[in-house]
Formats: structure tokens, C-alpha cells, sequence
């Protein structure tokens, strides 16, 4: 990560280095009188950066309701899951960001998400609130992409590194694998829903362990964004 966000400075450096050695350069040879050089032929001559991988979050039903609600005994809300989502969510995208990526965070219904083309989309999410333990992911069951499986590993194997949890299987649910966002998203675009640990079981964890929390999810992304030969 420290490697890339080192690459990616050196690159803008030398690109501001090639463009004041024009800039110098074009007002020499007005000076000396010859023919002018336009915009649009440097624009030709200066190297183009690599593009930056546009990640998308989805901070589970932000925008829309509070998603899964643990009280107390007296019946007082104890922990609301968007809270949960929106606080991982926004660490995920100050690591990724951090390392050269271009990321957004979506509500659970953004109208952005109609036809929408990214290099990864990671739909955030925690699960009830009884007392399980336990992480479970999912890529669309109707047509997956290769890419999907790949992310799918990928998180499968950074998610559980970080925060010690196990994968619980057994509640993976018809809404996950048929999740609404991976009929709206261009078909292209590789994506997958995270439930990122149980209100009730991992609750601890997922307020006072955020952090970890957050490193699995960055984690698993850029895994899947590295070049395969890079790739564990």
C-alpha cells in the first residue's frame, strides 16, 4: 500500500516536472520568435497517470432506515446497525483513499447506482441482533462474474485476518445473494454484500473494534484490486 501511494507521488511529480520544462520551454521559442506551440499539441506530449480504482461503498441502509435495532430490557435502543455501517464505512474509504484510491460512499437506495460502472462495490452491513458470532459475505447468485468470486476470496480471506471472526454460512439469506443493488449496477461491475459480524454477538467489535473492522474490509479490497500476480 506504502509502495503504491510512493509510486503514485513520484508520478505527480514528474508530471509537474515535464510541465514546467514545456511551460519553460514554449516561452523560449516566443521569445526567440518561432512558431507557436499550442495547448492542445502539449497536451499530446505529457504522460497520462494511470487511472485510480473507483471504489464504491454502500453504507447499509443509510438514507433509508436504521436496519436492525438492539434495545435494553426497558425497551431503549441500545445499537442501531446504520450507525454501525457508517462509522466502518467511512474508515474503509479514509484507508483506501489514503493509498491512491478514488472512493464513494452510497446510501442503500442512491439513484447513482442505476447503470453504475466501477472497478468494486462493497455493500456494508451487520446482522441481528441475537447472540451469534460470526461474518458472512455473498456475490449475486443469477450470472456471477469471475471478478465476483475473486472479490469473494479476496474478502474471505483479509475479513477473518483482521478481526478474528469465523464465517457463519448458515445465515447467508435470499436477500443477500439477490441483493437489490446487484440488479441495479451495470453487470460489469464486480461487487458483494459484507454482513461484517452479528449486533448481538459481535457487538463489541463492531463499536469499540472499528478499526479492525475497517482494516478487513480495506484489506479485502485492495487485495482484489492489486494485479493478480501480486495476489497471495
Amino acid at each position: 500500500m506504502r509502495r503504491d501511494l510512493l509510486g503514485r507521488i513520484q508520478q505527480i511529480f514528474l508530471l509537474i516536472s515535464i510541465l514546467l520544462l514545456l511551460v519553460i520551454g514554449v516561452l523560449a521559442a516566443q521569445s526567440a520568435g518561432l512558431p507557436f506551440v499550442s495547448g492542445e499539441s502539449l497536451a499530446g506530449l505529457l504522460p497520462s497517470l494511470p487511472a485510480r480504482p473507483q471504489v464504491v461503498l454502500i453504507s447499509g441502509h443509510a438514507g433509508n432506515d436504521s436496519g436492525a435495532v438492539c434495545t435494553d430490557g426497558a425497551g431503549d435502543v441500545t445499537l442501531a446497525e446504520a450507525d454501525v455501517n457508517a462509522a466502518v464505512a467511512e474508515l474503509v474509504a479514509a484507508r483506501l483513499g489514503r493509498a491512491g484510491n478514488n472512493v464513494e460512499i452510497f446510501d442503500e437506495f442512491d439513484p447513482r447506482l442505476d447503470g453504475l460502472v466501477a472497478d468494486v462495490l462493497v455493500s456494508l452491513h451487520a446482522d441481528s441482533c441475537l447472540d451469534y458470532s460470526g461474518y458472512k459475505a455473498a456475490h449475486r447468485d443469477n450470472d456471477p462474474l469471475p471478478a465476483d468470486s475473486q472479490l469473494l476470496a479476496c474478502m474471505d480471506r483479509a475479513y477473518p485476518a483482521a478481526t478474528g471472526l469465523a464465517y457463519h454460512p448458515d445465515t447467508i439469506t435470499r436477500d443477500m445473494i439477490d441483493y437489490h443493488v446487484f440488479r441495479k449496477i451495470d453487470p460489469s461491475t464486480p461487487a458483494l454484500i459484507l454482513e461484517m459480524g452479528f449486533l448481538g454477538g459481535d457487538g463489541a467489535l463492531l463499536t469499540d473494534g472499528t478499526d479492525r473492522v475497517a482494516q478487513g474490509v480495506a484489506d479485502g479490497i485492495e487485495c482484489f484490486l492489486e494485479p493478480a500476480t501480486e495476489q497471495p
